[in-house]
């Protein structure tokens, strides 16, 4: 089984996934061959100190494995520091055993579906934070991961199953109601032109604080929904 859900800032707004798989192991035999996917903001590899071995600590006591992308709360120098290795197709940085990075422009085959992953978003409060100690400006992909993404894409005929990222394309944060930063407007104009060229089912993202439909593209954030 995977499940998905939104953000959880480390150890701020984890305790919707103890509580939800508390009771979802008592309904169904879940393993760590089962996943939960967290839509960017996980605050895994963060601040380096006790706040991120407490946020690792939960969740492998949950029991399924988690896979994450990156958002923009995330500390990119330090997970640039981890080794890449290949895991169900795509690059991935193994935070531990039970603990995955799904590293952005990634297409992964999990239990025969098919995901195409994308982090990354700017960060509204970004002049309130110091650069490299609480904020980093790798938050905003690079050209290159761009091109990649559409490379990959391109190996699967422009077709998958699933789409995660932590923000939205372009339209769709203005469906929101949300005003676009120009240090974002590239990269979510970006994620528009896969939404028009890209076959898909759903499409899932975080960031927003939001538990919210546009047609195929979902927002979440409390809720943790099961991917049929």
């Amino acid at each position: 089984m995977i499940y998905v859900t939104g953000d959880i800032h480390g150890t701020i707004d984890i305790y919707k996934l103890v509580d939800f798989f508390s009771l979802e192991s008592q309904r169904k035999s879940l393993s760590k061959k089962d996943y939960v996917i967290i839509c960017g903001d996980a605050g895994v590899v963060f601040n380096l100190k006790e706040d991120d071995q407490k946020t690792c600590d939960i969740l492998s006591s949950l029991p399924v494995t988690v896979l994450y992308i990156d958002g923009n709360h995330e500390n990119f120098d330090a997970l640039e520091d981890y080794d890449i290795d290949t895991w169900h197709g795509g690059n991935v940085h193994f935070i531990r055993d039970d603990i995955i990075h799904l590293m952005r422009g990634q297409v992964f085959e999990i239990e025969g579906k098919t995901f195409f992953t994308f982090g990354g978003a700017h960060s509204q409060d970004q002049y309130f934070r110091r650069i490299h100690i609480d904020w980093w400006p790798q938050e905003i992909p690079s050209e290159e991961e761009m091109e990649e993404g559409m490379i990959n894409l391109n190996r699967y005929g422009g077709k998958v199953d699933y789409i995660i990222t932590h923000t939205a394309p372009y339209e769709v944060l203005i469906a929101l109601g949300k005003d676009i930063a120009d240090e974002e407007e590239e990269f979510v104009h970006y994620l528009e032109n896969i939404s028009s060229e890209v076959s898909f089912k759903k499409w899932y993202f975080g960031h927003l604080h939001l538990d919210e439909e546009v047609d195929d593209y979902i927002c979440l954030y409390d809720k943790i929904i099961e991917i049929e």
